[in-house]
């Protein structure tokens, strides 16, 4: 309806309007001009690019140049062309100026270039794709639960899965990390890389990453990092441990202004700030800020940002989680896991309490003996444990630590397994 005190279930006045009031795109005569501005893929015809004719005619089997980057010029032939309709496309034999159609038969192209006449080649002004910020190493997992919740768990599996994803989003980039089984995967943030991971572990792959690492630049000669625009909405009592938070992690704020009963923040704070900055705002403000950021800009180093406070509960036994053995370490820090999970050495288990790493088993039982009456012993009364979601999880590892990631589980573990090797890992790097 377009009286909005009559309610409606659907959009359609909505759409109507458009379409009446938006004029159509403008008719433009002369030689074809089409810049790729975004790209899919299909398994059948590879990669399609797809753009906005600005100009001009485009049919099948006709002979377009090419504009690349460099300036040069591919002479290619169209193979299909496809219209958009409703949420599928529709094949046509040509597409007129102002539609937006995707181009199958196109080889070797990337976005920003430009589909126009070959023997006369007008490119338009280029598009850029904004750099990746953010890396993270991506390997295939190796715990002792291996291949008991996945489909798809080789280093081939992940190689052309991660090869695959980079066919059609634009900002991800894959490198090699010096084996056959890690991977360096580049992209525009935390948000960014935790789609990528949370679609692998929906389609069944098990898989492990590392801590997230930003991306530091060299521009004439001083070391510049990813900045970005942070915007917190909170309420107004407990704004200031919000601004504590955020200038403790090299944070700068710009604005600070009343809207209702909240106080609405702006800063400009380092990439590598944002990483675990989530979490703790929720908690300080009892999951009542509403944050969001965006990238800004690279700005001079801000100099070093104090990392996570507390160290690591670690599990020293395989097995599965009693409650007597949770209920005697209550008092040493935050339990991840509940009476019953089953855990593996070296599996990060909670958080201590102290800011050094503690070794504990907590699958060992209690000893019963016939002296006892039934009944006589009070049941353990734990906590819940403290569960993370999948950003939470990324931002909470530290350097030495990865987060296994399979299609029923998310656990937090130890690169090194093993209690002395993490020991002579440690003793190794301080050398």
């Amino acid at each position: 309806s377009t009286d909005w005190k009559d309610q409606t279930d659907n959009v359609f006045p909505l759409l109507d309007e458009i379409i009446k009031t938006i004029p159509a795109a403008p008719v433009k005569e002369g030689i074809p001009k089409l810049q790729i501005v975004s790209l899919d893929y299909s398994s059948f015809v590879g990669r399609i690019a797809i753009g906005r004719l600005y100009q001009g005619t485009l049919k099948e089997g006709m002979q377009i140049g090419l504009c690349k980057k460099d300036g040069s010029v591919k002479k290619m032939r169209i193979k299909e062309l496809h219209t958009f309709e409703g949420l599928g496309r529709k094949r046509v034999e040509e597409v007129h100026s102002g539609d937006l159609c995707a181009i199958i038969g196109l080889d070797n192209f990337d976005i920003g270039d430009t589909v126009t006449d070959p023997e006369n080649p007008e490119p338009l002004p280029r598009i850029s794709i904004d750099e990746p910020t953010m890396s993270m190493m991506f390997t295939i997992n190796n715990s002792p639960f291996f291949g008991k919740e996945g489909k798809f768990v080789t280093s081939r599996h992940l190689r052309d899965r991660l090869m695959k994803e980079t066919e059609k989003n634009l900002a991800l980039k894959v490198e090699a990390a010096g084996s056959e089984d890690k991977f360096l995967v580049y992209g525009r943030g935390i948000l960014h890389l935790s789609v990528l991971i949370e679609t692998m572990r929906r389609e069944g792959y098990e898989l492990q990453v590392g801590q997230p690492q930003v991306l530091y630049k060299e521009i004439d000669g001083v070391r510049n990092e990813p900045v970005e625009h942070l915007i917190i909405d909170v309420p107004d009592e407990v704004s200031g441990k919000a601004i504590e938070l955020v200038t403790q992690r090299k944070g700068e704020l710009l604005v600070m202004e009343p809207k209702g009963d909240v106080q609405h923040l702006e800063f400009n704070i380092p990439a590598r700030g944002i990483i675990g900055l989530r979490n703790n705002i929720l908690t300080a403000t009892a999951g009542e800020a509403i944050m969001t950021h965006r990238f800004n800009g690279y700005e001079p180093y801000k100099g070093p940002i104090a990392g996570r406070n507390n160290g690591s509960m670690i599990s020293m036994d395989a097995g599965m989680a009693t409650a007597y053995s949770l209920d005697k370490l209550t008092d040493r820090g935050i339990f991840f896991v509940a009476p019953g999970d089953d855990l593996y050495a070296g599996q990060v288990i909670g958080e201590h309490s102290r800011d050094n790493d503690l070794v504990v088993n907590v699958t060992k039982g209690k000893k019963l003996t016939n002296m006892r009456a039934s009944g006589s012993d009070d049941n353990a009364k734990l906590p819940p444990p403290k569960r993370f979601s999948l950003e939470e999880s990324l931002e909470y590892i530290q350097k030495d630590e990865y987060l296994e990631v399979t299609p029923k589980s998310m656990r937090m573990r130890k690169i090194y397994l093993d209690e002395n090797e993490r020991k002579r890992m440690a003793n190794k790097d301080k050398a």
